[in-house]
């Protein structure tokens, strides 16, 4: 299983447009393959849309928080990993 680098931590998830508010420790872009992980979340996605104050960004720096859209439910507290891009 891979897990990746750590880059963050999900502050807040907004159920009715699946949209994860996450605090980045390290750089994200649009398109990276992220890993969200915590005691009941478990999956992998592609960043496809990134926002920070709802202006849509392609790459968020560290120490920002940005907001995702997410393919499922994440919760408070999981941990995002930046997946390697090899295949």
């Amino acid at each position: 299983m891979m897990k990746g680098v750590r880059i963050g931590e999900v502050t807040n998830f907004f159920g009715k447009i699946n949209v994860a508010v996450v605090k980045l420790t390290k750089e994200l872009k649009v398109g990276d393959s992220v890993h969200f992980l915590g005691r009941n979340t478990d999956f992998q996605q592609n960043v496809t849309s990134m926002q920070v104050e709802h202006e849509a960004i392609s790459v968020g720096k560290a120490g920002s928080e940005v907001a995702i859209k997410t393919t499922q439910r994440v919760r408070h507290g999981d941990s995002v990993y930046l997946l390697a891009t090899e295949e």
